[in-house]
């Protein structure tokens, strides 16, 4: 089992972003992801700087730490042949600590260069593709490929790691899962749902099993709860709703009606080690192998501490172990 640290680049910015991956390594964890947006959530969020410029950042400013996208849609705002770029480059810089994950995107990213949005089944078809199109360039030499979708014409990734990044392919639902299974090095979720893991496997996936788990810490529940409402109402929408809508006024008028209350059924709220255990636990016992924690919390100094004095040691002694790993 391993333990990350979900870095919100919505919520803070991008210096404050690499000075918490630095505390995250002081305090114990064994990776970090960072999401990859170009606008922010809601309208609280007032941040969404380049991913892949804070991971390198990181990189230089830590030395055990692994890192991750969580996660790069690699077809429309990027071309897959800069993602194989980036990923590379990133992993050397890293020294083979990051992994790349992928997904099928929202609009509310994608949007912005003027593509248009397709449809969640033909999302699903470009990220096959853009797999496949990373795949071969990693491969080392100059190549083309020609798609439904996509094209890559005569190109070649001149600076490749010795060992090549692994993908993490996320997935809400079993479609994705097979992709994850077929095209992929390991899965990565938000929910705790087994189904996937099993969607995954029989697809031939045996690699890492990625999932986000939703803490908030404070030393007041009340406090922890209103924190989360303000930076993770969204979540409660659902992909279907957050794949689809295009800015985060519309994700304001969306979640108007979103408390605090309706958070903590989602969210361990508090300063309750054993209620964070037990929200941890869920993601554990269906499979999930990679927990990256959530501090929806108001303090992250104060997480932190929580983190190394009594969350780490509780969850690692009250997990299950698993045998996947990097």
């Amino acid at each position: 089992m391993k333990l990350g640290f979900k870095l919100i680049a919505e919520a803070y910015g991008p210096l404050e972003i690499v000075e918490q991956a630095v505390r995250a390594e002081a305090a114990g964890f064994d990776f970090v992801e960072v999401s990859d947006h170009f606008h922010p959530w809601v309208s609280e969020h007032e941040h969404s700087g380049f991913a892949f410029s804070m991971l390198a950042a990181i990189a230089a400013r830590t030395t055990q730490l692994e890192l991750a996208t969580g996660v790069t849609c690699p077809f429309i705002r990027y071309h897959p042949a800069v993602v194989a770029q980036m990923a590379a480059t990133t992993a050397i810089l890293s020294g083979g600590r990051f992994t790349l994950g992928v997904g099928a995107g929202e609009r509310l990213n994608e949007h912005v260069v003027g593509a248009g949005w397709p449809a969640v089944a033909t999302r699903h078809e470009m990220l096959r593709e853009a797999l496949e199109i990373i795949r071969l360039l990693w491969a080392g030499g100059y190549q083309s490929y020609s798609g439904k979708h996509l094209q890559l014409e005569d190109a070649r990734v001149f600076d490749l790691p010795d060992v090549l990044p692994q993908i993490a392919v996320a997935a809400g639902g079993p479609s994705a899962a097979r992709i994850a299974g077929e095209l992929g090095d390991a899965l990565f979720v938000t929910e705790p749902k087994g189904e996937l893991i099993t969607a995954y496997e029989k697809a031939g996936g045996s690699g890492p099993k990625y999932a986000e788990v939703p803490l908030a810490w404070a030393p007041s529940a009340d406090d922890a709860a209103e924190s989360a409402r303000r930076l993770f109402r969204f979540g409660l929408t659902g992909w279907k709703v957050q794949a689809e809508l295009p800015n985060p006024v519309n994700f304001d008028a969306a979640t108007t009606l979103v408390t605090a209350d309706h958070l903590r059924e989602q969210f361990a709220c508090g300063p309750d080690v054993d209620r964070h255990v037990e929200v941890a636990r869920q993601f554990a016992e269906a499979g999930y192998d990679h927990l990256a924690l959530i501090n929806a919390g108001p303090d992250m100094d104060g997480f932190f501490g929580f983190f190394t004095d009594e969350l780490g040691p509780a969850l690692r002694s009250a997990v299950p172990a698993s045998s996947s790993s990097r």
